[in-house]
């Protein structure tokens, strides 16, 4: 009877033991902040409606966005914040030292310790013999407890450049965050002699 009861304790510590092992790691959202970039593409073929475009450029505004609050809340002179930053300036064609000047300034006012993008609709501004591509979206910050501080609109000026490595795909950049629109151009209507 001994002997049964330390093997079944036995084998019930060892059925404990495996099943505590088999529990496969959660990757948590920091992690994955941390490691996402701009580097994965899309097939052209498949991104011929707006709803792909939408929906693609609402995931980039929104990895942008956690990204700055994920920059902000460092000390921004740390080797991650560093890396962070990098991460940050490859979603632009051409980053500079103005990139991200508005939204952290507007973050750092509110003190937004986390962000979610609302609503999103894309757009096209036909300037001169250009066609523009824009995001229109707004922008909801919160605090350290989750509470709302406002929700505000924004707009981003995107380019869906095509692979030169494959036909077929395209990488999206941002030329402009939280850019204003283009005014269009007008005359004042005034008395003529």
């Amino acid at each position: 009877m001994k002997r049964i009861n330390k093997l079944l304790t036995f084998i019930i510590l060892l059925l404990a033991f495996i099943s505590c092992n088999n529990k496969k790691p959660e990757v948590s959202d920091l992690d994955k902040l941390r490691n996402s970039n701009n580097t994965k593409t899309y097939p052209a073929v498949q991104m011929d409606s707006m709803q792909a475009i939408n929906s693609i450029t609402k995931q980039k505004v929104q990895e942008l966005l956690d990204l700055s609050t994920l920059y902000l809340s460092g000390n921004r002179n740390t080797e991650i914040d560093t890396v962070i930053y990098s991460q940050m300036e490859s979603y632009f064609h051409k980053p500079d030292s103005m990139t991200f000047k508005n939204l952290f300034r507007e973050m750092d006012s509110l003190k937004a310790k986390s962000v979610k993008v609302n609503s999103l609709e894309v757009y096209k501004e036909f300037y001169k013999k250009d066609t523009l591509d824009f995001a229109k979206f707004s922008v909801e910050y919160f605090d350290s407890k989750k509470k709302s501080l406002g929700t505000f609109e924004k707009n981003a000026q995107y380019i869906l450049l095509s692979s030169p490595k494959v036909n077929n795909e395209f990488k999206f950049y941002f030329l402009d965050f939280y850019s204003k629109p283009l005014k269009k151009d007008s005359t004042s209507v005034g008395v003529t002699k």
